[in-house]
């Protein structure tokens, strides 16, 4: 029973039309279909319908997000364990929640984030053939990355959603920030052997701290940095890298106040591994390894 990956993620948007312009012009996703009030995107190197859904509401934020299992039995494979652990747990058949969207279970988090499992989403294939590919298509606009790579969501109690997410999906834990209390500032987990594809750090629940997309080498966020400038796209932290998870990374604001990251880099984790541990002392070096103070902004701002 597996658990691949990030699937998707569904942000509110309260101007659809400028939120769709930047996601397709400045980041470069393709759209892929859309209704009265929600448009699906997905990046160039994705086979799937959607991995980014906007959906128009008055504010900007989070509504769910979705982990792509192997094999439709792993649905109710987690729904047994999640439901058997006093869990609600909803399933939408194919198409019912959304176009191409797949079967899926949908429960919440101890934090009040909405998470959800998905198998069978409909397959629209990448931009290349199936027969002597070149590595990239032609004619890309924007950032372009290739697919999504992770969120990082705030709770109020790291520990209990890292729990949850141990105990009752798999998930391994990869990386954490201990306060000198002993408390669990933030937690990094995997499911895919790389440093991590879901992280929690500490503040409101329903947070959202950011979404990222995988940029293949370190030049790419130099090049993503350029697009964000040329665009008049506000830049938070420039190509830098982070002591947790070893990762290179650049952060921006998209238009409607959603952080976006590019990322590149990290390592590469076997079961088993003992999960790395920073102290408060060195949180600054945990989150950017250079500079290595806390910065206040970087933590605090979310949506």
């Amino acid at each position: 029973m597996t658990i691949l990956r990030l699937s998707h993620v569904e942000i509110r948007v309260p101007d659809l039309e400028l939120a769709t312009a930047y996601y397709s012009e400045v980041i470069g996703m393709i759209e892929t279909g859309r209704d009265s009030s929600r448009v699906f995107l997905k990046c160039w190197d994705e086979h799937q319908h959607h991995s980014v859904i906007l959906t128009l509401e008055p504010t900007h934020g989070l509504n769910h997000f979705g982990f792509k299992v192997t094999d439709a039995e792993d649905l109710d494979h987690y729904q047994a364990r999640l439901e058997a652990a006093g869990v609600a747990v909803r399933r939408y058949a194919v198409d019912e929640w959304a176009p191409g969207h797949g079967t899926s279970i949908r429960f919440t988090l101890p934090s009040g984030h909405e998470m959800e499992l998905v198998y069978g989403m409909q397959q629209v294939g990448n931009l290349l053939p199936q027969t002597n590919p070149p590595p990239r298509p032609m004619g890309l606009v924007g950032i372009a990355p290739p697919r999504v790579d992770h969120i990082f969501l705030t709770a109020e109690e790291v520990d209990t959603n890292t729990r949850f997410l141990s105990e009752h999906l798999d998930f391994r834990l990869t990386e954490q920030v201990l306060g000198d209390d002993g408390f669990q500032i933030a937690s990094w987990l995997e499911v895919s052997h790389r440093s991590h594809d879901i992280a929690f750090i500490t503040g409101p629940n329903h947070g959202l701290h950011h979404f990222a997309y995988w940029v293949d080498a370190w030049n790419d966020l130099r090049g993503a940095a350029d697009v964000c400038v040329y665009h008049g796209v506000h830049v938070e932290t420039n190509p830098t890298r982070h002591g947790a998870t070893r990762g290179q990374c650049l952060y921006f604001f998209d238009p409607v106040g959603n952080r976006n990251e590019m990322f590149t880099g990290g390592y590469w984790v076997d079961p088993g591994a003992e999960p790395i541990t920073w102290t408060e002392a060195e949180m600054g070096r945990a989150m950017f390894y250079y500079d290595g103070v806390v910065n206040q902004q970087f933590l605090t701002v979310h949506s």
